[in-house]
């Protein structure tokens, strides 16, 4: 049991939402979050990547990846180091010692839908987004080529609010902040 500190009115708040899936393309983010992690098995560890969406209809919403260098499977530690060399590149860091150096410099990420259906162990997944690679900001996002569905069928995320007014240092985006 916990304490609310006083009553909560659920009348007073709008019910959160589950957010749709993202459609197939390319997004204008950034990585603003990594950590290491173990992983289930207890015998490696992964590099858990949160992406923001930066502009467009799917501005602030997120994009997960995670990256398993440390692993038995060697072709799984080989799979992982090219994605994480492929988001330096992408970053113009290539030479990185710590994850946080890859923080907030733009970047594409382009995202795929996996469909839903029994995973490789036999466990009914819901379909989901999953990243399909990472290329340098300079290679593809602008308006002009925001996401597009990949079928008629397929529906555009909600858009976002608009973030609140900002001025000054907190209106200049981080990748283009001095220091």
């Amino acid at each position: 049991m916990a304490s609310l500190n006083g009553t909560f009115d659920a009348t007073e708040v709008a019910p959160a939402v589950p957010l749709e899936m993202l459609p197939p393309g390319k997004y204008l983010a950034h990585l603003i979050e990594s950590e290491m992690l173990p992983t289930k098995a207890g015998d490696g560890q992964y590099l858990k990547l949160v992406f923001e969406v930066l502009e467009g209809p799917s501005a602030r919403r997120k994009i997960f990846d995670q990256l398993n260098l440390v692993n038995r499977n060697e072709q799984t530690v080989e799979i992982a180091q090219r994605t994480l060399s492929a988001i330096c590149h992408a970053v113009g860091q290539v030479h990185v010692s710590d994850s946080e150096q890859l923080h907030f410099k733009p970047l594409v990420v382009t995202l795929r839908v996996e469909p839903a259906g029994p995973d490789k162990h036999g466990v009914h997944r819901e379909a989901r987004n999953k990243v399909a690679g990472y290329a340098a900001a300079s290679a593809g996002a602008t308006s002009s080529s925001a996401p597009r569905p990949a079928t008629a069928a397929s529906r555009p995320a909600p858009a976002a609010p608009p973030p609140a007014a900002r001025t000054g240092a907190a209106a200049t985006p981080p990748w283009r902040r001095n220091g």
